[in-house]
């Protein structure tokens, strides 16, 4: 009796062990959690400070610069310089110069994807002489933007305020920072000169929406900041269209409105996923209307379409026979897109240009055809527009 009564003692006290561990344990668990909660409350309200803090920044460059508008008649570009010339950075690869800005004060500098592309070291250098490395964080090709990381505890950092450039207007003055030719800290002036521009890129695709000024910027220049006389970053500075491969008064920035689009997938994903109709188009002109009967030269005419792409899927229909137009051969007989989700198509650039802007991959679209001197309408569910 005497040992039954130690055992089972004995087997008393391994369960309040076992208890007292296991409660241990959830207790452990439990307080990491609400830690980890904690901590990321903690980094959320760090987060929505700096922004106000951004915010209040911004508003007081945009009244230093209307005051002085408002006493001289003239936009204050040295002040303007002055407010971001902390934010745009030199960034040296082993392959070559470029430009980029702080967008934010955990490290993250926006600049072009052909900034760094292959790039196997990167090095950014402040204003203020301060040089460090960088990693690649996120890259999209078909916008040519690309973020990359430094540790925020090694440079001051002084995030951009990004503007919105669906209220840029043609004529409109801007001003583009960088560093051309290696020349750090370059401020050069000029005016929008279009918006909404398609622009081939080298590796045979087209980068949709884009703005065309004429502020000079040369190699070097890419990847740094087209400015609003607001001092707000309206656009990421990025090519130009060039016999000589300098300056010759035509350059194309990815618009503000595009970072803001994508930026949030580009660091927390690494990509951003474009809207893809899968159509080969061309604009319609006088003589192509002529040649297929339609009253008026307007809309994109759908030469090809992608096997099982979306358009296809939907049932547009490509061209079936050719003809001689302009001296050129030309595939048609195809479908003539006229509008998409209620917008009229003029062009190709005003369908494109549209998706890019409003559509995501999976997203429907109405899309209007003239197909056999009929209008009619047909559905597609955009996919993903694949790499080149």
């Amino acid at each position: 009796m005497a040992e039954q009564s130690g055992s089972s003692g004995s087997s008393k006290r391994s369960y309040a062990y076992v208890t007292i561990l296991v409660l241990l344990v959830v207790n452990t668990a439990v307080l990491a959690l609400a830690l980890a909660a904690v901590q990321n409350r903690m980094e959320a309200l760090d987060n929505r400070i700096a922004e106000q803090n951004n915010e209040i920044q911004d508003l007081q460059n945009q009244i230093e610069i209307l005051d002085t508008i408002d006493e001289t008649g003239v936009i204050p570009w040295p002040t303007i310089y002055n407010q971001l010339k902390d934010s745009v950075v030199l960034i040296q690869t082993n392959l070559g110069l470029g430009s980029g800005f702080v967008y934010d004060t955990n490290g993250h500098i926006i600049t072009n994807y052909h900034v760094i592309q292959d790039a196997t070291t990167i090095q950014v250098t402040f204003l203020d002489g301060t040089i460090t490395s960088a990693t690649v964080i996120g890259t999209d090709i078909y916008s040519d933007l690309a973020v990359v990381k430094v540790d925020p505890k090694l440079a001051t950092l002084q995030p951009v305020v990004l503007g919105s450039s669906s209220d840029l207007d043609v004529g409109e003055p801007v001003a583009a920072m960088g560093n051309p030719f290696g020349l750090s800290d370059t401020l050069t002036v000029g005016i929008v000169s279009s918006l909404g521009r398609t622009m081939d890129a080298a590796e045979n695709y087209v980068i949709i929406d884009v703005i065309q000024i004429d502020a000079a910027i040369n190699p070097g220049n890419s990847g740094g900041v087209l400015v609003n006389i607001k001092g707000q970053v309206v656009g990421v500075n990025t090519a130009i269209q060039s016999e000589t491969g300098t300056f010759t008064g035509i350059g194309f920035a990815i618009p503000s409105d595009t970072v803001k689009r994508e930026i949030e997938d580009l660091i927390e994903k690494g990509t951003y996923h474009h809207p893809w109709l899968g159509i080969v188009s061309r604009d319609i002109t006088i003589s192509l209307a002529n040649e297929i009967g339609l009253d008026e030269a307007y809309g994109a005419l759908v030469i090809d379409v992608t096997e099982n792409g979306p358009a296809d899927l939907a049932g547009l229909r490509g061209g079936d026979r050719t003809a001689v137009i302009e001296g050129q051969l030309v595939t048609v007989g195809g479908d003539v897109i006229v509008e998409v989700d209620g917008i009229t198509v003029r062009r190709l650039a005003d369908l494109v240009v549209y998706m890019e802007r409003n559509n995501q991959p999976g997203d429907t679209a109405e899309i209007v055809i003239i197909r056999d001197g009929q209008q009619q309408t047909i559905t597609v569910t955009l996919g993903e527009r694949p790499l080149p």
